[in-house]
Parts: structure tokens; sequence; C-alpha cells
């Protein structure tokens, strides 16, 4: 018989059970693992592959700033007062500086110092970023920190690539070439305080831009800070362009990726005359320097002659053609950055405060030159053109003999002859007549006065609004002035007389302590001939002086004459603006009129006119000799055409004729074009004599045709 089994099943283990399901679940799980992986994957690089891609190309590149080219400053021929030009620049990159070793870089540094003539300080400042601890805001850097710091600016070309052809021994220095503010000048040009400088940006600029969402200027910007640079800047400046770079793990540059171009500035085309400017400027420099050698008779030593100014206008208009300031400065001598010498020198004293226009900062009595406007005021209340009045040589007012300083006794005379001898006694006499009528109370600040009213009618104490930063406001010395000087002034005197001393400092003091509010008859009659505390600045007095010329539009005075775009494209044209009009009869003013031209041809100018042809060319002029207590006395002549206005000031320079009138009439004859007793039109400094609205030629490329009749050429 076959035998056969059957082998039984084992039962599994419960242990064993346990385990087989946590080893399924492991895997499960790697498998899930896996798969989310798998699926991350896929969205990162197939579904959001592009938008990864960009952000990690965005931290390998950075934008490096390309400074535009700043626009032109034309004057109304074209010819160029501001341009630009290539200069060499040394910059150090800091990104590749910091992968040195400290002892290397610091034998770098001061190598570097050393060739461009820097003291190593100053380079330490100029890599600093504005903002750290040390820096000095207008030496640090304001730009990007991936971009090289420049700390050498118009550098020798030999220094430059003698550094450049040594990259072995300058690493992490930068040689390059970029464009800088350079100064053509015409004829011979100055024109600082009408051109003005540029300076760095600063971290509140800076800040206030980006508030405002301005596009045009960055952290290593450089802005017009006086004159048109400033008061034209953003049209100037251009916008900027970006580079972006591909950097390193370590920011380092390795490469371009791509470029936006930056845009240049728009021209400037001003109304300034290079030829006129060039007469005013070398005529204001001489007479200077001739009063300096000039003795004083009156204090027995030669003329001071501190400062200076001229102011040429065009009377229907309100544009400057010419201005000039004493002292000046070479606006070059903030290429690059300027000097700590340089700069204490233009805020000196002691040299004079070169970087302070006279002609729109200046403030200064302005003398007989202010009677044709008391003048007025007087026709306009009660005084007629048939008024008589005595013209002794001093009139008693109080306890004080108010004298006559460039004329003599004429007797009884009329407003004509008044203005044409310059009396003082005569105006002397209106004054005091309206304070005695209106104003005796000496404590009635309210009181009706005439020739305040008819002062500030004519512009006087207000600022013109010329298109130039900083302009001062002159002052006019009422009554309402001399209360709040008091207000602001007693504590001090009244301290001061409490003093024992019997000098002028302290009797002053007394008497200001106890009655410095009055205004007395002494000050209504100094008032009438422009001396006391009353002051203007030359465009003051030749803005008021062009409303007399054109028949009383008061103009707001223009230097910039139209905008162009560098493709040679009109942006904006710049229209003389009215201020006011004057509200005087035109017969007062065709009397006033007349009677300075009797100055010019009979009276206290007539002199200095000999031979000049006024048939043919009409001028009008007001000298004046302003005293200042404890100075010598300022030198005005104010003068005009039916075209022009010109003014000119001498501080502590002497009487009006005297001093000014050689170069005032040198300014007139290189107006019109006068050779000897002549006008000859082909020789006037502007063809046609007036430049009219026309603006230079430009081409389609933004460059400038010469003028069609140029004076200065085969010269």
């Amino acid at each position: 018989m076959a035998a056969s089994s059957t082998r039984r099943a084992t039962p599994e283990s419960p242990g064993a059970k346990r385990s087989r399901l946590r080893l399924i679940v492991v895997q499960a799980l790697v498998l899930a693992l896996f798969g989310t992986l798998l699926a991350r994957l896929w969205y990162v690089q197939v579904l959001d592959g592009e938008l990864y891609q960009a952000k990690a190309a965005s931290q390998s590149v950075r934008d490096i700033v390309v400074q535009p080219q700043r626009g032109l400053i034309v004057d109304a021929q074209g010819r160029p007062l501001v341009a630009n030009r290539t200069a060499w620049v040394v910059a150090v990159d800091r990104s590749v500086l910091g992968q040195m070793d400290d002892a290397a870089a610091d034998v770098l540094l001061d190598r570097v110092a050393t060739a461009v003539g820097l003291e190593r300080p100053a380079l330490d400042g100029a890599l600093l970023d504005c903002g750290d601890a040390g820096s000095v805001e207008g030496t640090c850097w304001n730009g990007s920190p991936y971009q090289p710091v420049p700390i050498a600016v118009d550098v020798d070309r030999e220094v430059a690539l003698a550094i450049r052809e040594q990259p072995e021994d300058y690493p992490a220095v930068v040689v390059d070439e970029q464009t800088v503010r350079d100064y053509p000048a015409p004829y011979g040009v100055n024109a600082a305080h009408l051109l003005g400088y540029l300076s760095p940006i600063t971290e509140s600029e800076l800040d206030a831009a980006e508030d405002a969402d301005d596009a045009s200027v960055n952290g290593a910007s450089v802005v017009g800070r006086a004159g048109i640079e400033q008061e034209y800047d953003a049209w100037l400046r251009g916008m900027p362009g970006y580079r972006r770079v591909a950097v390193d793990s370590m920011g380092q540059v390795i490469g371009d990726d791509s470029e936006i171009e930056a845009t240049p500035g728009d021209t400037l085309v001003t109304s300034i005359d290079a030829q006129v400017q060039s007469v005013v400027e070398q005529q204001l420099a001489s007479t200077i320097e001739t009063a300096r050698n000039t003795r004083d008779t009156v204090t027995g030593r030669n003329y001071v002659a501190d400062s200076g100014a001229v102011v040429v206008m065009e009377a229907d208009t309100g544009r400057i053609v010419a201005m000039a300031s004493q002292p000046t400065y070479d606006p070059g001598v903030w290429t690059g950055g300027i000097s700590q010498t340089d700069l204490d020198r233009l805020y000196s004293e002691e040299a004079g405060t070169p970087l302070l226009s006279r002609a729109t900062q200046g403030q200064f009595a302005p003398g007989s030159t202010w009677k044709p406007f008391m003048t007025a005021g007087a026709l306009e209340n009660g005084y007629t053109t048939d008024s008589r009045l005595d013209c002794s040589s001093s009139l008693r007012v109080g306890n004080r003999d108010f004298k006559n300083y460039e004329s003599g006794a004429y007797g009884s005379i009329g407003f004509a002859k008044a203005l044409e001898v310059s009396c003082n006694t005569f105006f002397y006499r209106i004054g005091y007549d309206f304070w005695a009528t209106y104003g005796s109370d000496v404590e009635d600040v309210d009181a009706f006065d005439p020739l305040v009213d008819e002062a500030k009618e004519w512009g006087f104490g207000t600022a013109t609004g010329v298109d130039l930063p900083g302009e001062a406001s002159g002052r006019i010395a009422d009554r309402a002035w001399k209360r709040e000087y008091y207000e602001a002034q007693k504590d001090f005197y009244c301290g001061l007389a409490e003093e024992d001393g019997n000098d002028f400092q302290h009797r002053f003091a007394r008497e200001f302590c106890v009655e410095g509010y009055a205004y007395r008859a002494g000050d209504a009659v100094n008032f009438s001939i422009g001396q006391g505390d009353t002051i203007v600045t030359p465009l003051q007095l030749a803005d008021a002086y062009a409303a007399l010329a054109n028949g009383g539009t008061l103009y707001e005075p223009r230097v910039a004459k139209a905008v162009v775009s560098p493709d040679g494209e009109l942006v904006r044209e710049i229209a003389p603006e009215v201020k006011a009009t004057v509200d005087v009869p035109s017969d007062v003013v065709d009397y006033i009129d007349g009677a300075l031209q009797g100055v010019t041809r009979e009276g206290t100018m007539a002199w200095r006119m000999g031979g000049f042809p006024l048939d043919d060319v009409v001028v009008r002029s007001k000298t004046g000799s302003a005293e200042v207590y404890g100075k010598q006395s300022t030198s005005w002549v104010a003068s005009y055409s039916d075209d022009y206005v010109v003014v000119m000031m001498v501080s502590q320079g002497g009487t009006g004729s005297g001093t000014s009138g050689p170069a005032v009439r040198a300014i007139w004859e290189s107006l019109y074009g006068v050779e000897g007793d002549t006008v000859v039109p082909t020789a006037a400094a502007i063809p046609g004599v007036v430049a009219g609205e026309e603006l230079p030629t430009f081409t389609p490329d933004g460059s400038i045709l010469p003028p069609a009749r140029d004076p200065q050429e085969g010269s």
C-alpha cells in the first residue's frame, strides 16, 4: 500500500505580521515622498521654471548707472558758455578691494593716493558710503555699491595712462574717461555768478527725489548749486542710463548683460550776449582797478573799491544781456571736486566773498539814482513841473545840517534842474514837507508817506523775480521797518546802554533804547535821496529804470530764453514775464525822461559823454554817490536808451560819474557800435543792435550753427 503525507502550514506569528505591515507603510511613505519631490521638481522646473530662472539671474546681475551728458548753456547767438569735455577719472572697485587682505589693500590705497595727488584720509573718505560712520556729505559715495567709486576726476592724462598700463600694480583701480563741465569763455567771459556751478547730490536731495519718483537723479549725480545751473537743473541734467553687468558670488563683475542708454540734457539758450558780457566784465574790472589807485579827497586815502556790479537789460522785455559782479571766481574750480583751500577762499570775507553776486544779492544805498522815483512821487502828490524849491548848500533839520554832495547851491530851481545837477537839498525839502504834513507823529507806524508808496510802486523792497536763485529783496526803510528793527534790537542796545562808556557806540545805544522806534524828520529827508537804511540791488535798480524807459512796465528779469532738446527741437520758450504795471501818469514819466536826458547832455554825466552822438543814440542818465557811515561813498550810474538799461555800481568807489562814468560810456559804445562821434551799425556788438526773439540755428543732431555775423570771426 502506497504511503502519502500532507504538510500543514505554520501559522504566522503576530510579531512577523506587524513587521511586514511596518515595511509596507515605510515603502508607501518613501514612494509618497518621492512622488511629492518629483511633483515639486516638475512644478519648479516646468510650470514656474521661467519665474525662478529670472530670479536666479537677478541675483547675479547688477545695475550700474550711466550718467547722462549735461545740456549745454549758450548765449543768444549760440556761442557756448558752458559745454562738456572728456576727462580722465580714476575710480576704485570696492568689491575687488574687499577680496584683498588688509595689508595689500592698504598698500594699494597708499599707492593710488600718491599717484593722483590725494591725501590718504581724503581717499578713505571718498570710499565711504554716505550714512556710514565718519562719512562727510559732499565727499562720501552716494552711488551704487556695485559701481567703482571715483576718487579723482580730471586726472592728468599721463597719470591716468600710467595707472591703466600697470594693472598688476593697481588691482581694483579703474581708469576711464567721463564728461565734465567745461567753460569755453567766448571773448574771455567769466560770467561765474550767472552760470553757477555743480556739486554732488546730498542725501536729503536724493531722498526727496526718490519720494517724488524722480528718476533723473541718482546717488552719483551732480546738481546745480547756483546761477542758471541751479535754476534750470531739471532741464540740463538729462536722464541716466543703466548698464547691467553680471557678477559672481563675491560681487565681482564678470561681464556685461545689457544697457539702457542715457539721455543727454537739454540745451539752455540764454539772452546773454558773450561780446557784451566781455565788455562789461572788462570795464568793471578796470574801473575797480583804477579806483583803487585813485586818491579819495574825503578820507585822504585811495578808494577801497571792494566790490562792484553791472547790469545790461533790454528795456522792453526785461531780458538780461550782460551781468557782471566783482569779486568773481573761476567756475571751473568746481570741476572734479573743489579743494578745501579754494572753498575757504570763496566764502572768505577777506577775499571779498567771491561767491556773492553783487548784482542780485548785494544790497547798497542807491544814493541819487533814487531821485527820479522820488520825483514821480512828488509830482503825483501835490507838486507840479512848475514847482520851485531852493537848492541851497545845506538844509538844517532838527540839530543837523543835511548838505549837498555832488552839487553846490543853485538857488530856486525846478525838478528837471534838480535832477540834472543832483541837488540833495531840493529833495530834502520835499521829504521834510511830506513828513511834516502827514507823519510828524513819530509813533504813528501807519502814517501816509507818498515817497515810500512811490518806491514800492516801482518794485523796490521786493525781489524782482529774476530766474536766478538767492536773489535779495532790498529794503525800504519806512516806519514799519524801523519799528520792527527796534523790537528786534532793543534788548541788545538797552543792555549796552546800561554799561559805562561815553564813546559813540554807547551814546547811540542809549538813544536807540529810548526812541529807536521813532521815524523822525531826518529819516524822511534821508529817504528822499536814497540814503539811510534803504538799500537796493543793482538788478532792482535796473528793473525800475527799464520801467521808466518802456513807459511803466515792470518785468521779472530773465536770463534764459529757450530750452532746446538734444536733437535740436524747441522744448520750451521762456517768454518775458510782466511783474506789474506802474500806476504813474505818462506825462510824469515823459517829464522825468526829458530831465534825465538833460543829466547826460548838461548835468552830472555830461563831462563823461562829450562827443558821444546823443542825437543818434539818446541816453538818459542819473548819477549817484551814496554815503555810507564808516565807509567811502558808493559810485552809481543808472542809464537807459530806447533799447537798453545800463546800471553800474562800485562799492567804496567814489562819485558816480567820476568813477563809473567812463565804463558806462564804453558799454554804450559797444552796444551801438559808436566809433568816436559816429554810430557804425555794423560795429554794434549785437547784429541789429537788439537780438530780438530769434533763436540760434540748431541742426537735427543738436549742434549749433555759428551766428550769421560774428564780430569775433577773423580776430
